[in-house]
């Protein structure tokens, strides 16, 4: 009788597993999609992917996005998310902070987080300036490519860093291949000096500026950045760096709860 009903919770747990991965795709491509791509796309069985876009689709987390049958997040995502932050002050404190960033600074500044083994921009408040420079909130980007993925992991060992990053994501946009010895160092010198900045290796004309902010562990749970035209980024680095760590200095072991979801 326990054999059956380990593999009754094994099941529903495979079922679980498979459902986020439907969420998390349709986050991936931003775009509807029909359920047997997604199963293509996510190699898991067309049966198994059917049952489970209906299952989402009777509770809302997943909508019909036409007439085709493609299916995309629903809108009861959004009421989950909203009773989040109602919940969670720490997001609201950081949208003030931010807009303070972009005041004083008129760039463009975002928090940032881990989101699983990749970087994503969690909150952003675009610059003053008639040039602006943004990035898509909740996209998944592999942490090597960004100045925050240094400071996000400095407090990982060397193997634990090497273990937590898939090997294809040292390739960077141009093609070539980071040096992971090379990226690993980076991560050690920002944690020491608890800044990074960098002339941003996905665009060619843009300066990226991360600081940490700590949670009550003392661990980089975020970080707090900018992104500037390469040229006034190098010019104005100590006011922005400045800004930036005052900044983060005041939202100093507020991240409740968020170093729980950090990889350790």
């Amino acid at each position: 009788m326990d054999a059956i009903s380990d593999e009754g919770i094994a099941r529903r747990t495979r079922g679980l597993d498979r459902a986020f991965e439907i969420l998390d795709f349709l986050r991936m491509k931003r775009e509807p999609t029909k359920p047997n791509e997604i199963a293509a796309r996510i190699g898991a069985p067309r049966s198994s992917v059917y049952e489970l876009v209906n299952l989402l689709l009777r509770n809302g987390i997943l909508e019909y996005a036409d007439g085709e049958g493609r299916v995309y997040l629903g809108r009861k995502l959004y009421f989950l998310g909203a009773a989040y932050e109602d919940h969670f002050d720490f997001m609201r404190e950081c949208d003030k902070v931010l807009a303070r960033i972009a005041e004083e600074t008129r760039e463009t500044a975002q928090l940032c987080m881990l989101d699983g083994n990749k970087y994503t921009v969690v909150r952003m408040k675009e610059g003053v300036r008639p040039f602006r420079i943004s990035s898509d909130v909740g996209r998944a980007v592999p942490i090597p490519w960004t100045a925050s993925g240094r400071l996000l992991l400095s407090d990982m060992s060397e193997e634990e860093i090497l273990d937590f990053i898939p090997p294809e994501d040292f390739r960077l946009p141009n093609g070539e291949m980071l040096d992971p010895q090379r990226f690993i160092a980076e991560v050690h010198q920002a944690g020491r000096a608890g800044e990074f900045t960098f002339n941003s290796i996905v665009d060619s004309f843009t300066h990226c500026f991360a600081v940490p902010v700590r949670g009550e562990d003392g661990r980089c749970a975020a970080t707090l950045c900018l992104v500037s035209p390469r040229e006034d980024g190098i010019r104005n680095r100590e006011h922005y760096l400045e800004c930036l760590k005052t900044a983060a200095q005041s939202l100093h072991g507020k991240a409740v709860g968020i170093h729980q979801a950090m990889p350790y």
